[in-house]
């Protein structure tokens, strides 16, 4: 034991300015030690008012660790370990001559844990068996490690990793291991195999069923380590242990995909495949993927998966079998297995034609070869495939001609014609085609039909309709008359198809002709009416087919008609000359300055005056008769940015009006002024106080602010920085030596480079532990009497006169937007 009297020179040549640190007062205390910290270590000296005090007397939890010297000092006599004990909770008293003169107090001493303590595997060899092809990142088995270090911190934080893979004869590494959770599993790399290729797998498994020990005789063997300090630190601790893997043969192999006739012959239910579980005792079971109610297998107890009834490929080309393997307690043993069924096709689909019978126009005079249709047939057999593979033949041509009118192309069933055909020599031709397959064949019917050409031109039931009066207001859509043309060409044809167009004196497409190609049609209005603009309409219409006319032949008179409309005026309200009215002006404009001229004419002429509404905050002003807006009062953009008035235009019965929009454009009217003009520094925490500005103008007479501080010089105690747009740093660089009130001149200015020096009030002060600033009382009687209350009161009455003076000057100085010179600046510093 080291005696009392030696722990201050011992204190003094381990501590020295440390224990002046570790000095309080004589109350409660808690206190932090790390573990293994070496002794003897002085860990707090209490310091007591009572003058007599001169030994101290120690009780509770940890006598053998912890001591006290007669000066106060706690110190260890041993180390302390946070394994055996993570605090220790004393009780401290003062002694005068072995009386108790102050306390107890508490005093809890809390362990901090240091990492002394490296992980450790709970085996230092595993045993493990991993199936072939064992699915990536499924776990197969799991290592376990421990640390006696503290659990709450990353002393006991682990890390697991892979180090090595013995063999590993080609570089990949086929296991991982999960960092947190220890469980190893195969990779997305490879697959687990056997490693020894000479040996066939079935010998290996029967060998591995008579004797299997991982320790023994392993496939692989694996290093893993365990790192505490969450593996990310080089001063981390570590463990090793081994993984000894036995590979076994995996049985469950899918042997899809399987293929099966359709419409087999054979005795029914066939085995069609076979699987086998890993587990000898598995139970099978088989469901189908899809959700059909024909399911025409079934597995038996051995794995053999049964075919019950003959397939067709035309109704289900693909079947999906998912299979089962699971223990008596239908626990899954193996994952469940999807077999694919394929139904292959054979010939037993006849082709099919797509109409009963196909009907083709061709009309007549065309050239040899030209395109008459193309036959439409189909096969439901598998297409792609010889079964599916259609020849089309024509077999007879009614009625007969020498040589025939038509050929088909035998793979695409294209129909074409190999002569030209008169309508008056045969009208219809009907064909029969032979449709086959390499094994089976039907018969389509085609019906050829030869239509007449375009070699007669409409001709209307009169070519002058004479003259129609409509009012100016009549709707749109009103049928104005019906006019009508004939075709001699062969009826319901293209060539007999009557269409309506009006060729001139259209103005502004007004008027349209409605028709369904009958030979019937409707001249009707199609936009309103304009007196004004056109008073009389003059149509001609021409009567068209959509198909050519016969080479040589045109259309003449007798295929055009004419139709007079004249239009009768109405009273109508006045016309503005614009649809939208739209005026920006900078808010600075002055009084009696014109904005916009409106304008706006009458139909008819007559005479028309002007009128403003919705102007609510009295700018502007209208002249009746001109039109003419002009501002009769301040514009300001602060007060409304954008506003919308009425403007009416009126005769003595009739009137319109249109909506005025006046944007402002602001002006550089304003500058910015700090939110807040005064703040508090705490002298133990130096912390920036944030200066904050606003300016009611918009961009670009805005942010971004520039703040300076406006003295002749740099200043050595402040530093002023922005930090963003509107706001700005200031910092204390140097502690004053007492509390003081700084008055600063802060100089702010907008995006235009407008603004003015304002003054910015700090106060330097000691805080209370809430942030604020106090006064730290003497040790003296606070009872001051009469004449020194009477004193401060009118002190203080004083001082807030001055104030209120100083602000009023301050704000009248703001209000002119004047800087503050020079000498205003050093009198505000002094």
């Amino acid at each position: 034991m080291v005696h009392l009297l030696l722990l201050p020179l011992l204190f003094g040549i381990a501590g020295g300015k440390d224990l002046e640190e570790k000095k309080g007062p004589f109350v409660n205390t808690e206190l932090d030690v790390p573990e293994g910290t070496p002794v003897p270590y002085p860990i707090y000296q209490f310091q007591v008012t009572h003058p007599g005090v001169n030994n101290f007397r120690l009780s509770g939890e940890g006598n053998q660790e912890i001591q006290i010297s007669k000066d106060g000092w706690l110190y260890l006599e041993k180390p302390l370990d946070w394994s055996q004990d993570d605090h220790y909770i004393i009780m401290v008293e003062a002694l005068a001559d072995n009386e108790v003169v102050e306390g107890p107090v508490n005093v809890i001493i809390n362990v901090l844990d240091v990492n002394n303590n490296a992980p450790y595997f709970n085996q230092s060899d595993y045993k493990a068996l991993v199936r072939e092809n064992n699915v990536a990142g499924v776990p197969f088995t799991r290592v376990f490690a421990l640390d006696h270090d503290d659990p709450e911190t990353p002393n006991a934080d682990l890390h697991y990793s892979l180090i090595s893979q013995i063999p590993n004869k080609h570089g990949t590494l086929l296991f991982q291991i999960n960092p947190k959770t220890g469980e190893i599993s195969t990779t997305e790399e490879g697959k687990v195999v056997k490693p020894n290729p000479f040996l066939p797998s079935s010998l290996v498994s029967e060998m591995r069923r008579r004797n299997m020990d991982a320790l023994e005789d392993p496939d692989y063997t694996l290093l893993v380590r365990v790192q505490d300090l969450g593996g990310g630190s080089d001063t981390a601790l570590s463990g090793n242990a081994r993984v000894h893997i036995i590979v076994q043969q995996n049985l469950w192999i899918n042997p899809g995909p399987i293929t099966v006739k359709e419409h087999l012959e054979e005795n029914y239910p066939m085995i069609i495949t076979k699987v086998q579980s890993n587990d000898p005792d598995a139970i099978y079971s088989l469901f189908q993927k899809e959700r059909q109610l024909k399911f025409p297998f079934q597995v038996t107890e051995d794995g053999e998966i049964l075919l019950t009834e003959p397939l067709d490929r035309e109704e289900k080309d693909m079947y999906i079998l998912v299979v089962f393997a699971r223990d008596k307690n239908d626990r899954e043993v193996d994952p469940p297995m999807e077999i694919q069924v394929l139904v292959e096709d054979v010939n037993d689909k006849k082709p099919v034609c797509e109409n009963e019978e196909s009907v083709f126009e061709l009309q007549e005079d065309e050239p040899v070869g030209n395109l008459v249709g193309q036959l439409l047939a189909n096969d439901d057999d598998e297409a792609g495939t010889l079964n599916a593979q259609l020849t089309y033949t024509i077999m007879s041509q009614n009625p007969p001609t020498t040589p025939n009118a038509f050929s088909i192309d035998a793979a695409s069933g294209r129909i074409q014609a190999l002569r030209s055909l008169r309508r008056k020599d045969q009208e219809v031709f009907n064909l029969t085609v032979r449709v086959n397959d390499p094994g089976n064949t039907t018969y389509c019917k085609v019906i050829i039909k030869v239509i007449d050409i375009n070699n007669e031109v409409p001709l209307f039931e009169k070519n002058d309709y004479g003259n129609h009066t409509l009012v100016e207001d009549t709707p749109v859509g009103h049928t104005v008359l019906t006019i009508t043309a004939s075709d001699a060409d062969e009826p319901g044809s293209g060539s007999s198809l009557i269409e309506f167009h009006i060729s001139a004196g259209n103005y502004d497409d007004v008027f349209t002709v409605e028709t369904n190609g009958d030979g019937v049609g409707h001249l009707v209005t199609a936009k309103p009416l304009d007196f004004e603009s056109s008073p009389t309409y003059i149509l001609q219409i021409d009567a068209r087919n959509p198909e050519p006319l016969k080479k040589g032949l045109k259309y003449d008179s007798k295929s055009t008609a004419f139709v007079s409309v004249s239009v009768t005026d109405v009273d109508e309200a006045p016309e503005f000359i614009l649809d939208t009215l739209h005026v920006t002006v900078p808010e600075n404009t002055s009084t009696g300055s014109v904005l916009l001229t409106v304008e706006a004419k009458d139909p008819e002429g007559k005479e028309i005056s002007f009128k403003l509404d919705g102007d609510t905050q009295g700018w502007l002003e209208i002249d009746a008769a001109t039109g003419q807006i002009k501002t009769k009062e301040k514009l300001d953009r602060e007060t409304l940015e954008a506003f919308e008035v009425t403007v009416t235009a009126f005769e003595k019965e009739m009137f319109s009006e249109r909506v005025l929009f006046v944007r402002l454009l602001d002006v550089n009217d304003n500058i910015p002024k700090l939110t807040e003009t005064q703040a508090f520094i705490c002298v133990k925490n130096l912390e920036p106080v944030i200066i904050k500005a606003q300016d009611e103008d918009s961009a670009p007479f805005s942010r971004p602010f520039t703040f300076t501080l406006a003295f002749d010089k740099k200043s050595p105690n402040w530093d002023l920085t922005s930090i963003d747009d509107t706001t700005a740093k200031l910092t204390l660089k140097k502690t004053p030596t007492e509390d003081k009130t700084f008055t600063l001149p802060i100089n702010i200015k907008d995006n235009a480079g407008m603004g003015v020096t304002q003054p910015f009030k700090v106060r330097v002060c000691n805080c209370t532990e809430l942030g604020y600033c106090y006064m730290a009382p003497e040790k003296r009687d606070f009872n001051y009497g009469m004449g020194p209350t009477i004193g401060i009161l009118a002190g203080t009455l004083g001082f807030l006169i001055i104030f209120i003076i100083v602000v009023k000057r301050i704000n009248k100085r703001d209000k002119k937007n004047q800087a503050l010179t020079g000498e205003e600046e050093r009198k505000i510093l002094n």
